[in-house]
């Protein structure tokens, strides 16, 4: 029998708000060798992978919703300094509103694979084709509060494409460097006390010009996954 479990944070929760844990800095991790972070690193990483191990498998449950199966794409633009393809979701969705995610959703039934969902998913949200995409492997599986068991599916995209958000679906599409979501400087430990339940979580505040796009939850927890592999 499962625990009962509370249907939402607070009505006032905002992530931004909740403090950084004490304790919680990473001061004995580095960022990944430069050569790791180039278009000819990333390929030979997944070509070859190193053993390691995930840091982030499955978050504590705070939705009681039945399990679901899902795919997002990271999806790293192959620029001189590569970066990362990340959306905003709009603030009227059922699950995970406003926040900021990678393209992705639920497995239909006819999607042969994580790798079809995920790329499927990524045109219908963002119109990115996969003409464009090379996709180069996965993370490992990652259980999100909300009960979805998601496959990061990693790839890189080639520059040049013209993006059309389904804006009922997304609110933004914007680039991070790489370089700056795998520094672990770069990586906030939150968590508070919420219904008995000590909840934590990765976020990496990036400022984008006058813009502060907070990343965080399970998106910022696939990222630490992709740090661990990258400094593996």
């Amino acid at each position: 029998m499962s625990d009962p479990l509370p249907q939402r944070f607070p009505p006032s929760f905002d992530p931004r708000q909740v403090p950084v844990l004490k304790g919680a800095g990473d001061s004995g991790l580095r960022p990944p060798a430069p050569q790791r972070l180039t278009v000819p690193g990333l390929r030979a990483l997944f070509n070859s992978p190193p053993i390691w191990t995930p840091e982030l498998i499955k978050e504590k449950r705070f939705a009681d919703r039945a399990p679901a199966h899902a795919a997002v794409l990271l999806p790293l633009v192959m620029h001189e300094r590569p970066t990362l393809l990340l959306t905003q979701r709009t603030a009227h969705l059922s699950t995970h509103s406003g926040q900021i995610a990678f393209p992705g959703g639920k497995l239909d039934e006819a999607d042969a694979d994580a790798t079809a969902a995920a790329l499927r998913e990524t045109q219908e949200e963002i119109g990115l084709s996969a003409d464009w995409i090379e996709v180069l492997g996965h993370l490992p599986e990652y259980v999100t509060g909300t009960s979805f068991t998601v496959t990061p599916v990693v790839a890189l995209v080639r520059p040049g494409f013209a993006l059309q958000p389904n804006p009922h679906e997304v609110d933004d599409v914007f680039e991070v460097p790489l370089d700056f979501l795998m520094d672990p400087a770069n990586h906030h430990r939150h968590g508070f006390e919420w219904d008995g339940v000590m909840r934590e979580w990765y976020a990496m505040p990036y400022q984008d010009g006058a813009h502060e796009r907070f990343i965080w939850g399970a998106t910022a927890g696939m990222l630490r996954n992709l740090y661990r592999l990258l400094i593996a």
